[in-house]
């Protein structure tokens, strides 16, 4: 098992590097840019209009004519054009600049935000906590509720609470999450009911004044309703992954075996069902994890004012920001590639008999 896990961090350098070209090219041939948004934002003709380099380079464009291979560039002199893209780094040719940022990342070195006037590394880890934390306990959760809920739908397969349990899980699976964090803030959010839970932030303002104990209930009163949105929308197909395969295992012949030497339906359920039919709930933990953290949370951070890591990617793919789109492509990138090895290497711990060193990775 050692040797596979080594393979397989050694694999995850070249899977990198592959995602970080593919990527890199793709954005190159996408329309736009971060001279034609802050050439937008200069002229008072972009959404966002606080750029870094916005002021100096405003005062060099108030009367030039000129043209660029840019298109936001119409009426402005080359000479300022020339000083934007030496400013962003596209004075120099594409694989020089790619091999320049891959040699920054393997320093650890993710540059700078061209707009934010912050260091990505600081960015990412400012935002981290509030991604990780809708991620984990959204996850923590949905394995605790779809699990039991799973086993007990495939134990009570066709009667009546299966029937309405089902009806209620395709319900919540049909709604988005975010149709039900708008319906906790109208219900418990002040939005026209009771107001209990806080609607912006993770932490209250006065957070580092509080005591511990206080710190961590602040956090949990904070963190409930987004969770919560995300809760009711995730569980429904681990539900049902969980039933199907519990149910496909309780037809197996070893089980009518053991049911025959004597062993009630508890112990044939846990001691014997439950290893073979968690393998494959187990390994779609990384996908859920990773779904769940990065998809599903964009908008729940949106509606709760959590400033995370789905907020960042999306505002830096709208802004052009590209050093914080490749560094965010890469933490994720690097985070998945992880969770996918810890998957595999649960599956071993339930299942030994799964052995891995007999695989070509």
């Amino acid at each position: 098992m050692y040797a596979y896990i080594v393979r397989r961090l050694l694999l995850i350098i070249p899977t990198l590097l592959g995602i970080m070209v593919i990527n890199f090219i793709v954005v190159q041939f996408a329309p736009g840019g971060p001279i034609e948004t802050l050439l937008a934002q200069m002229q008072g003709t972009s959404v966002d209009a606080t750029a870094r380099f916005a002021g100096d380079a405003g005062e060099l464009a108030a009367s030039e004519d000129g043209r660029s291979g840019y298109r936001g560039a119409q009426g402005l002199h080359p000479e300022i054009i020339a000083e934007l893209e030496r400013q962003f780094g596209f004075d120099q040719p594409l694989h020089q600049r790619f091999f320049t940022m891959l040699w920054n990342y393997m320093r650890f070195d993710f540059g700078d935000s061209y707009f934010r006037d912050q260091k990505v590394i600081d960015l990412v880890l400012d935002k981290m906590p509030v991604s990780i934390s809708l991620g984990l306990w959204t996850t923590l959760l949905v394995y605790l509720i779809s699990i039991p809920l799973g086993i007990r739908k495939a134990v009570k397969d066709g009667s009546q609470f299966d029937v309405w349990t089902s009806g209620a899980v395709v319900i919540g699976y049909a709604i988005p999450s975010f149709l039900f964090a708008i319906l906790l803030i109208i219900l418990f959010a002040g939005g026209r009911y009771f107001d209990l839970f806080p609607l912006r932030g993770l932490v209250s303002s006065d957070w580092a004044d509080l005591s511990w104990p206080m710190r961590i209930l602040d956090y949990l009163w904070h963190i409930t309703l987004p969770v919560m949105a995300m809760v009711i929308s995730g569980f429904a197909s681990l539900t049902m992954l969980t039933k199907n395969s519990f149910l496909d295992q309780i037809n197996q012949q070893y089980v009518q075996t053991a049911r025959a030497k004597g062993l009630n339906e508890r112990q044939v359920l846990y001691g014997h069902v439950f290893r073979n039919a968690m393998l494959i709930v187990i390994a779609g933990f990384p996908a859920a994890f990773i779904s769940i953290l990065f998809t599903s949370s964009l908008l729940i951070e949106v509606i709760f004012s959590l400033d995370g890591l789905g907020l960042l990617g999306w505002e830096a793919a709208i802004n052009r920001d590209y050093p914080v789109m490749f560094a965010t492509l890469f933490f994720f990138t690097l985070l998945g590639l992880i969770l996918q090895l810890i998957g595999d290497v649960l599956y071993h711990i339930i299942d030994p008999r799964i052995d891995f060193e007999s695989r070509e990775v």
